[in-house]
């Protein structure tokens, strides 16, 4: 272009619908993030109608994440390279039409797949929502709007419960089309899904990275297999030690495929996950703060409708309100957080969160069968909120070290290992709940009278959800009342101990992040777009 040429003109930076494009994109993100903790709420009841086992519970919860996770870089290179629109359109379909199938599983095998059917739906939604708030909003907008869909993927998981809650004390509302008293918590994602495509058409606009990358197909297949041999090893230590070939052998060939896909990445001209981001210290260092509280996260809220509903005896609908203090803490927390870091910066803020994270996961330590209600809520509100100052500062901080032509496959990246990271939450943490459960129910074992079921026997080994069946069986075979009571709080605290473990485990992994980021996280400040049409991006400084 000669000097004489007028520059062309630049896209507009402020889309007057941003905010309208973000409520919808928000739905979008809502319920796709909601399914799994309403699923959570659900699963003493699933477990109960499919007789489902405790890992096979941890594979209908991981096999959507796994998949999830494994596909968010693919579908934000196809929606950088065919239209972030077009693909949010298609994922939610699909997630929709897997919902509508998960809501008459009749086995926990088929659960388990359509559950993974969902997971491809999902998948697209995470990563093109991202990208096109980072698109339509300028860099003085942009961490107030991340703050909003941070909170969105907060709120999420605070109010699936609740939802879920409310739809199984009410089963008869759509007993009739699903057949079972849990099939609602899927089915409530097919209307939810199309008022999101309809606002999706009439208001997101359209946006593609000209210069996509191709598809990486063997860094695909690589990842997928690796993750999910890992995951399978760690839930199968549910029956074996942790030291058996059937546990380490998964694990260590999952590692070796995982390292494998590093490696394939790197040197690949093509590849979706850009491993050298990693190099990036404010990028390396939120990420993992980011992630590690989603293992904790993920993990704890695997695990805490069983204390809620058989330990504590709430009926769902109950159990899923005792979750909206997760929610109000993240909605309080996530959209004031950009105004926290521009007067205390990012280091302070997300280091805060974590530790006030850490000290809700001590709390719940000492939770018991007959702690006062406040004090739980109290508990899950500081949870919230600590979560609400991690998730949007450290997801801002991504997102602004990102190339503006990039935010695809990069925000892919964040939320793959997030998501990864949330998936072996689940897994470890369950696993290790499983375990602990199972050795100090042992002698509770012992009550039970000669002749029992074995059945009943080893249901109740397994879990603490098959408590009020097996002592039913038990009393119908001549149980005493006293010796019932004997069984069952023997039970409740074996749970409650186990339990403990698993939230001690997960605030030393919390801590551990607040200190990597107490000690490790720069200052960061945002890139700006172009001043004109061919400028590049200016890049982060960084402190």
């Amino acid at each position: 272009m000669s000097a004489a040429q007028p520059a062309p003109a630049v896209p507009d930076e402020a889309n007057p619908r941003r905010w309208a494009i973000l409520g919808v994109l928000v739905v979008s993100l809502l319920i796709v993030v909601l399914d799994n903790t309403v699923l959570n709420i659900a699963l003493p009841t699933i477990q109960r109608d499919l007789g489902a086992t405790q890992s096979q519970l941890v594979w209908s919860v991981d096999a959507y994440v796994l998949v999830f996770a494994s596909l968010l870089f693919t579908w934000g290179v196809l929606g950088d390279k065919y239209g972030r629109k077009k693909i949010l359109i298609i994922g939610l379909a699909i997630f929709a039409v897997g919902s509508a199938a998960c809501s008459v599983a009749t086995s926990p095998g088929m659960l388990i797949a359509l559950r993974a059917l969902m997971g491809i739906g999902g998948a697209a939604v995470t990563p093109v929502t991202l990208a096109i708030i980072t698109v339509v909003f300028p860099p003085r907008e942009r961490g107030r709007a991340i703050g909003m869909w941070a909170a969105a993927v907060g709120a999420a998981v605070a109010l699936g419960p609740v939802l879920g809650g409310l739809l199984l004390q009410n089963p008869q509302w759509f007993h009739w089309l699903t057949g079972n008293d849990w099939g609602s918590v899927f089915l409530i994602n097919v209307p939810i899904v199309a008022i999101g495509i309809v606002g999706i058409v009439l208001l997101v606009p359209e946006s593609r990275n000209q210069h996509a990358r191709a598809l990486d197909i063997p860094g695909l297949v690589v990842s997928v297999s690796g993750l999910s041999l890992m995951v399978y090893g760690i839930i199968n230590a549910n029956t074996h030690s942790w030291l058996a070939a059937s546990v380490l052998g998964p694990i260590l060939a999952g590692a070796a495929l995982l390292a494998l896909f590093i490696v394939l990445e790197r040197r690949s001209d093509h590849a979706s996950f850009d491993v050298s981001l990693f190099r990036n210290r404010g990028f390396s260092v939120s990420l993992s703060a980011v992630s590690l509280a989603f293992f904790a996260l993920s993990g704890i809220t695997f695990t805490l409708p069983f204390y809620l509903q058989i330990v504590r005896g709430n009926d769902t609908l109950v159990a899923g309100l005792m979750f909206l203090p997760f929610a109000v803490g993240q909605i309080l927390g996530a959209p004031r957080s950009a105004k926290m870091v521009a007067r205390f910066g990012a280091r302070f803020v997300v280091a805060g969160g974590l530790f006030l994270v850490t000290l809700a996961l001590v709390g719940m330590t000492q939770l018991s069968q007959t702690t006062p209600t406040w004090v739980f809520l109290g508990i899950f509100f500081f949870f919230g909120f600590g979560m609400g100052n991690v998730i949007a500062p450290s997801t801002t901080i991504i997102q602004n070290v990102l190339p503006i032509d990039r935010v695809g496959a990069g925000s892919a990246v964040q939320n793959t290992v997030r998501q990864v990271f949330g998936a072996f939450g689940v897994a470890i943490l369950g696993t290790i709940l499983t375990n602990q459960y199972a050795s100090r129910v042992a002698p509770t074992l012992g009550a039970l009278p000669a002749g029992f079921p074995e059945k009943g026997r080893a249901a109740l080994g397994n879990t603490v959800a098959s408590v009020p069946h097996v002592l039913s069986v038990a009393q119908a075979h001549g149980l005493p009342a006293s010796a019932a009571e004997t069984i069952r709080t023997g039970a409740f605290e074996s749970f409650l101990g186990a339990s403990h473990v698993t939230s001690a485990i997960a605030a030393v992994v919390v801590l551990s992040a607040a200190l990597l980021v107490a000690f490790m996280l720069p200052t960061v400040k945002p890139a700006t777009r172009p001043a004109m049409a061919g400028a590049p991006e200016t890049v982060p400084v960084m402190d």
